[in-house]
């Protein structure tokens, strides 16, 4: 019992440090964090689409750039994928937690 009290205190303390005091904000707030990172991931997939046409229509790029904004866009996508499977482990935690 006194293992639960201490977690959601530790939540709570998160909760206030993110000035989040409703779970409505912090979902508000993770469902915009969220939006942001897939516009994020959406922006550098098409940024590394664009460099490697410009590549393969003969265009000045090196090949460099090329693997560089590939390699950007596939590290933003791997770090959302990430974030969003740590907030479901965190979210099926908490509702596992008994109050």
């Amino acid at each position: 019992n006194n293992m639960e009290i201490t977690g959601v205190s530790s939540l709570n303390s998160v909760l206030k440090q993110m000035d989040i005091s409703t779970p409505a904000e912090a979902q508000g707030k993770f469902s915009t964090f969220l939006k942001d990172s897939i516009n994020k991931v959406n922006n550098a997939q098409i940024e590394s689409d664009k460099v490697t046409e410009k590549m393969i229509n003969g265009e000045n790029v090196d090949l460099h750039t090329v693997m560089i904004t590939s390699q950007k866009a596939s590290i933003l996508l791997d770090t959302t994928i990430q974030v969003r499977n740590k907030a479901v482990e965190a979210y099926q935690e908490i509702m596992r937690m008994q109050v």
